[in-house]
């Protein structure tokens, strides 16, 4: 499992591994996610990629009448 230090300005690296996996390149947003301890990075996707991914979903009953 990669690790990294927290360095003075409270920065850290993404080991290359993990950047290579999830894709990263400079620039890109990414989100921080913390429950309980743990924190997850989460890439943020602009809305024209997420098109489509809700294909066939089921919204009966999401609203109120």
């Amino acid at each position: 499992m990669p690790s990294t230090k927290l360095s003075s300005k409270y920065q850290i690296v993404i080991p290359k591994k993990i950047r290579e996996s999830m894709d990263l390149r400079p620039g890109m947003e990414v989100d921080f996610i913390e429950l309980d301890g743990i924190v997850a990075i989460v890439k943020v996707k602009a809305l024209e990629e997420l098109r489509g991914t809700l294909k066939g979903i089921d919204t009966s009953g999401l609203r109120d009448r």
